[in-house]
């Protein structure tokens, strides 16, 4: 850090405290914004923190009207030194006096800081958590964060222009309790934005919509609700900025599985396009009903399947693989004997299973053949004298969601 005079350092100080007083006094929202904004690494925030390490006595600088501002540059100067605990406990303090001025300004022209104040706390504890956790003690304070965004949530779900602003804290409180392991904390949320009848969906800003999509989509596909999650993930997906491709490939991440799991395909170019070439060898197995691929594939990739939750999703794929091999035998059999297409034995499959190197003798098999005519994967019944399972004759392969696998 180059040198900085006591001079220096007291106008940097009266030049950030101006420009708050001023955003405060205009209702100017971006520079408000910009003055909450740490992570950012502003460079002319960095230069206040550089100068809050001159000039100590920073309060006597502070009018009685804003002291509010003694934590916020407290948390600041930490942030800069890298002490992270403290700048969260002091940007905590300040968030909570801020909260209170919001809550009393008629209009939503601060709505924008407060997403920032929002945000950086989120960002600030996850940062304190890790010094925490680096230093052998309980990382508690993105838990903290959740309980203050909770305090904002109530703020903002009431009348008023304010309550656009509460699908934002929203998707701030998921992104904690994804974080944390805690996701049946967002039910409560979830209900006070669907069934409360002051919110309307719609004049959400689209961000906001998208974000909250994506990770309800997330939450059904832990339910194993693909219906919904399809639904969701799809909105998600459908509204999301084209420009944004990392967003796009989250998205994806978790809607291809669904797709999957309802039987539609994802073709090569979209995985190689959103590099999510982990879902290659998944679609090919399921194209060529392929289990040992399939199988490979999830061992293959299954770190990353397991951290992003798609592993048990993407392993139920089994009976699709079981159902999309039948569904091959009995194309070939339908093009040597259309007569008898509809009888296949038991014994073909397992022969077919020993040929992908998977062992599995005719008890094993008529196991997952009931279980596919259960699900109605396929239509037909057993003749088990004979060891032979019988097609129906008409709609052999009924379509899954509308669309067959395969397609």
């Amino acid at each position: 850090m180059a040198y900085i005079s006591m001079g220096e350092a007291h106008r940097r100080i009266t030049d950030y405290l101006n420009s708050y007083s001023d955003a405060i006094a205009t209702q100017n929202g971006p520079l408000l914004r910009r003055l909450l904004s740490f992570s950012s690494n502003n460079p002319k925030l960095l230069s206040v923190a550089d100068a809050l390490n001159i000039f100590q006595d920073v309060s006597r600088l502070i009018r009685q009207s804003h002291e509010t501002l003694v934590p916020l540059l407290r948390s600041l100067q930490c942030y800069k030194l890298g002490q992270l605990v403290d700048a969260y406990n002091s940007y905590e303090k300040f968030a909570n006096a801020f909260i209170q001025e919001f809550r009393n300004w008629e209009s939503a022209w601060a709505l924008e800081a407060l997403y920032v104040v929002a945000y950086e706390i989120r960002i600030i504890a996850e940062r304190a958590d890790r010094e925490l956790a680096s230093n052998g003690k309980t990382p508690d304070k993105l838990k903290a964060a959740g309980s203050f965004l909770m305090k904002v949530f109530g703020v903002l779900a009431g009348k008023g222009p304010k309550r656009v602003g509460a699908l934002h804290v929203t998707c701030q409180l998921f992104k904690i309790y994804f974080k944390l392991g805690t996701v049946h904390l967002c039910r409560s949320v979830i209900r006070s934005i669907e069934t409360a009848r002051i919110f309307d969906f719609e004049e959400f800003p689209p961000r906001d919509k998208v974000t909250y999509m994506y990770y309800t989509g997330r939450l059904e596909v832990f339910n194993e609700n693909f219906s919904a999650a399809d639904e969701k993930l799809s909105y998600a997906l459908a509204h999301c900025h084209p420009d944004h491709a990392a967003n796009i490939r989250m998205i994806l991440k978790y809607l291809i599985p669904v797709k999957l799991s309802i039987g539609i395909l994802p073709g090569e170019l979209l995985l190689h396009k959103y590099n999510l070439l982990e879902y290659r060898d998944v679609v090919l197995a399921l194209r060529r009903g392929d289990l040992r691929l399939l199988r490979c594939a999830l061992q293959e990739h299954e770190d990353r399947f397991l951290r992003s939750g798609v592993y048990l999703v993407l392993e139920k794929l089994e009976l699709q693989v079981y159902r999309r091999l039948l569904k091959k035998i009995y194309t070939i059999q339908k093009q040597k004997d259309p007569s008898k297409a509809h009888q296949v034995k038991l014994d073909i499959i397992v022969k077919a299973l020993k040929w992908l190197q998977i062992d599995m003798d005719l008890d094993e098999v008529e196991c997952i053949v009931a279980i596919l005519i259960h699900k109605n994967l396929i239509k037909g019944y057993f003749a088990h004298k004979s060891k032979v399972v019988v097609l129906s004759k008409q709609d052999p392969f009924p379509k899954l969601m509308g669309k067959p696998v395969g397609l």
